[in-house]
Parts: structure tokens; C-alpha cells; sequence
């Protein structure tokens, strides 16, 4: 039994005083309206014109249900239901508890003062009305409990089903959806796109951790394969972003328009296949070009030093790392020399023997394709 219940069954309200209370309803529902118009802000504008009316009704029901709670012929629970989705309500509407709190205040205090004067005129026993201020102050106490569980259930519904939609953008985005496709995410999910996205993968158990030292409007991902996460973060200043992942295991894609978020992503992946000590793959571009097509670059090293594969193995590596010194540090022997810890004239005389087996070294096209050969070195 509920408290406002347990009040009623100490309270002992005869038939002339329900029926003459029944018969204030309407002038105690319109009083109780408009203290909540001129003393709540927040219901100025909302207890207007139709839902005025609506409001009205709802007000009046919520008293006839007082009073049969007064008279011993009903239990509470209707009364409960009814508050329950007035809080629902309330977050649909976009107003906050505190609004409806003081509402539920003001319309206590001016329905108790209407009831009253009608009570005591109709016999009540001085003896009752203490008993009939408690049943009153009670049954709001329910009814403002009840409300703040409904609005608490549907904001909380509310911020599933968002984050629900925030989540589906984000695989939309990874999927590389049509354009058209994203924004009805994007619109669908309350989210404002913004002019760019970058990517960062994370392990999963830190995905959300960093998300919310993040950009608000970061969208986050933490199931996907292989107990990776992701976030994609909106028009990112990338060395702040760098720095606040600094103790993460983290690795920063490009900045991407934001329908094509995915292949920021896409590159990120792809650095991290390639090492796990890649953090900022702008600081990869090399390696990562390189690697685009593993069989591609197989296969221009094969035909590119095909010359070498006639050498001893020791005898071809040496000469592949001074074409590579060569052709790094253009052809100036004293660095090639420094930067393979040789004399000048050891760097001359593999030269020479590198000249014989590529005759034509001296052609863009070759130097081009030998580059790209020794560019990763072995």
C-alpha cells in the first residue's frame, strides 16, 4: 500500500463532503492552471489555447482521483500511471523535473486551499482536516516521484537510442556510404557534420576513455574485429590530438572530408599492419605508399636489381645499400661515404661496378624505378 493510500484509509470523508468537493472540480482544476501560468515560467506559453484545455482535463482527472482516493474507492496506481507519462512527456516537450516539481508545488498549495474551503464547509470534522493535509501533500509526493521516474526512464531511453544512432553513423561512415545515405545518418542521430574527420585506432578498452577527453562530437566505435576501436574526430588540430593521446596505443589517420571518413580509417589500418610503432602515419607516408601494393612492389625490386641477382649475396647487398646512399644523397660521394662508414674511394669504386651492371643509370625512368626498389631497403 502506498503512503498516500495508508493516509486514506485513516481519513474518513462522508458522502456530502466528496460530493460537495466534486462539485469544485472544475473551478479548483482552472485555479490550480492558472497559479501554475502565473508562477512556473517554463508552462507560460504551454498551458495555452488546445493545451490548455488538454492540460485542464488532465488536471481535473488527477483531482477526481484524489478524491476517490479520499473516499476509500481507489488505490493510487491510475493516478501513478499518469504522472509516470506526464515526466515522459515533459522530456519530449524539452522541459526539465524542475519545471514540473514546482508546477506539482504550486498546484498542491492551491488545490489544498480550494479543497478545503469546500471540506470544512461541508462538515468535515476539525479533527480530519490535519488527516485530509496530509492525504493532499502525500498524493503530490507520489505523483512528483512518479513523474520523475518516467522522465528519468525516457531521457534515459532517449540517450540509448541516440547513442544507438551515433553509432550507426559511424559505421556508415567506415562503410563508405553514399553521401546521400550519411546525412540521413547524420540528421537522424542529432549530429551537426563537420568540415573534416580523422581517424584513430585505439584497443578497444581504450576507445571510450579517450573519447571523452575528446571532442564532444567524436563518434566512437569499441567492437570492432580484433578488439579494435575507433574514433573519428571532428576537424581535429592534429598535434593537440597527437599530444592528448601521447600515453595511448594509438594510431592518427589523415584528415579527411567527412564523407570520406573512411579512408582516413583505411589508412590508419594499413599503418598498423605495417608496425605497431606507427602513431601518426602523416610522419609514414613513404613506407605507406610503398606498401599500397605488396605484389606490385615485389615485383618492380625483382625486375629493377634483376642485375644484382648475378652477384654473391654479400656482393649484391653492399652495392644495394651504396645505390641506395647514391641515390639518396644524390650522388654526393662524401656523404655516401659518411653514411656508410667507408672511404670515399670504396664508395668510387662501387660505383663504378654499379655503372657496368646499370648502364643506363644516369636515366630519369631508371633512377625512378631504382629509387622506389631500395626506397624501404631490405
Amino acid at each position: 500500500m502506498s503512503h498516500a493510500a495508508r493516509r486514506a484509509s485513516e481519513l474518513a470523508l462522508d458522502e456530502t463532503t466528496v460530493t460537495a468537493l466534486r462539485a469544485a472540480l472544475k473551478t479548483t482544476a482552472d485555479e490550480v492552471v492558472q497559479a501554475i501560468i502565473d508562477e512556473v515560467p517554463s508552462y507560460a506559453n504551454a498551458l495555452s489555447g488546445r493545451m490548455g484545455g488538454t492540460i485542464r482535463g488532465a488536471v481535473r482527472t488527477a483531482l477526481g482521483h484524489y478524491l476517490d482516493l479520499a473516499s476509500g474507492k481507489a488505490t493510487g496506481g491510475d493516478g501513478g500511471d499518469a504522472a509516470y507519462e506526464l515526466g515522459r512527456g515533459e522530456v519530449r516537450d524539452g522541459r526539465s523535473m524542475d519545471a514540473l516539481l514546482s508546477a506539482y508545488r504550486v498546484g498542491a498549495r492551491v488545490a489544498w486551499r480550494c479543497l478545503a474551503a469546500g471540506a470544512v464547509p461541508a462538515g468535515l470534522p476539525a479533527a480530519e482536516v490535519a488527516k485530509f493535509a496530509e492525504l493532499t501533500f502525500a498524493y503530490i509526493d507520489e505523483l512528483s516521484a512518479a513523474s520523475a521516474a518516467g522522465h528519468a526512464d525516457e531521457l534515459a531511453a532517449r540517450g540509448r537510442a541516440h547513442e544507438r544512432h551515433l553509432e550507426q553513423l559511424a559505421r556508415d561512415l567506415l562503410a563508405d556510404a553514399s553521401p546521400d545515405v550519411l546525412l540521413a545518418s547524420a540528421q537522424r542521430a542529432g549530429w551537426q557534420p563537420p568540415v573534416s574527420l580523422t581517424a584513430v585506432l585505439l584497443p578497444a578498452a581504450q576507445a571510450r576513455p579517450a573519447y571523452r577527453v575528446l571532442d564532444p562530437s567524436a563518434l566512437v566505435l569499441d567492437d570492432l574485429p580484433d578488439a579494435t576501436g575507433v574514433l573519428l574526430v571532428p576537424d581535429a588540430d592534429r598535434a593537440h590530438l597527437l599530444r592528448q593521446l601521447t600515453d595511448r596505443a594509438a594510431v592518427v589517420g589523415p584528415a579527411r572530408p567527412w564523407t570520406r571518413a573512411s579512408a582516413s580509417y583505411a589508412r590508419a589500418v594499413r599503418a598498423r599492419s605495417l608496425s605497431s610503432d606507427i602513431r601518426d602515419t602523416e610522419d609514414h607516408l613513404p613506407e605507406l605508399v610503398l606498401s599500397a601494393d605488396a605484389e606490385a612492389f615485389a615485383d618492380l625490386r625483382t625486375r629493377a636489381l634483376a642485375p644484382l641477382q648475378t652477384l654473391p649475396a654479400a656482393t649484391a647487398r653492399k652495392l644495394e645499400e651504396t645505390l641506395r646512399a647514391w641515390l639518396l644523397h644524390q650522388g654526393r660521394r662524401d656523404e655516401v661515404a659518411a653514411a656508410l662508414f667507408v672511404h670515399p674511394q670504396t664508395v668510387r669504386y662501387r660505383m663504378s661496378q654499379l655503372r657496368e651492371l646499370f648502364p643506363d643509370l644516369a636515366s630519369p625512368q631508371r633512377v625512378l624505378e631504382l629509387t622506389l626498389a631500395v626506397g624501404r631497403g631490405r
